[in-house]
């Protein structure tokens, strides 16, 4: 496998089951970086499954869009840290001092590199008149409270690829042709995000609920070849 496409890949692994993800994982683990683990595994599993991932090699995207006051969002981010993950998810909707406090305390507790993505917009949510400037605002809160990057649709990327640039683009909503698109409202072939600006692309259910995940992470790769 490609390793430079490898490196730009994470696999979503949204099931409520340890040992499913484990098995899913390990089979994937030659075609992503990334194993994301979000509010349903970390609900069925916890802690754990962090320590399974980092385990089988996987950097640790923590999808758990944190929103709360930020003293509780910055100790709840030391204690992920902590956990050794590479990449925490905040809501950006939680305004400056959350975001600030969550980068603060996932900083605090890390160990090892480790930064916070602020998600801007949902993909499940529509696309209304004004959802490229309040992407184009969070980003700017993004940076400026110490975020590593962002996570937002690639349809918002062609139109915000200006501003801060030094932060990672995380998409999810990548889907190939014919795919389902479940219930996301803005998605993106993996070409497309790539060529809009995205770093790193979060693929879930088009691998993971494919009758050969093997196969379908393959037919990513063949996508992404030049």
């Amino acid at each position: 496998m490609d390793e430079e496409v490898r490196d730009r890949l994470a696999v979503a692994l949204d099931v409520d089951d340890l040992v499913a993800a484990t098995r899913l994982a390990r089979s994937l683990a030659g075609h992503f970086r990334v194993a994301k683990i979000g509010l349903e595994l970390y609900t069925a599993a916890g802690p754990e499954a962090i320590g399974v991932m980092i385990d089988l090699g996987y950097d640790v995207f923590c999808d758990l869009k944190l929103h709360d006051i930020p003293n509780t969002v910055a100790s709840a981010a030391r204690v992920v840290g902590e956990l050794g993950v590479s990449y925490l998810t905040i809501h950006a909707a939680g305004g400056t001092e959350m975001l600030r406090a969550g980068a603060e305390g996932l900083a605090e507790g890390a160990t090892r590199p480790a930064g916070v993505l602020a998600v801007t917009v949902l993909t499940s949510e529509a696309e209304v008149a004004a959802t490229r400037d309040m992407v184009a605002d969070r980003m700017e809160v993004a940076f400026e409270t110490g975020c590593a990057g962002v996570v937002c649709a690639a349809p918002d990327l062609t139109a915000t690829r200006h501003i801060r640039p030094e932060l990672i683009r995380a998409v999810p909503g990548i889907r190939l042709a014919g795919d389902s698109v479940d219930d996301q409202r803005r998605v993106a072939s993996p070409v497309q995000a790539l060529a809009a600006g995205a770093d790193l692309l979060v693929v879930g259910r088009p691998v993971t609920r494919a009758a050969d995940p093997v196969e379908a992470a393959e037919r990513l790769h063949r996508s992404l070849q030049p």
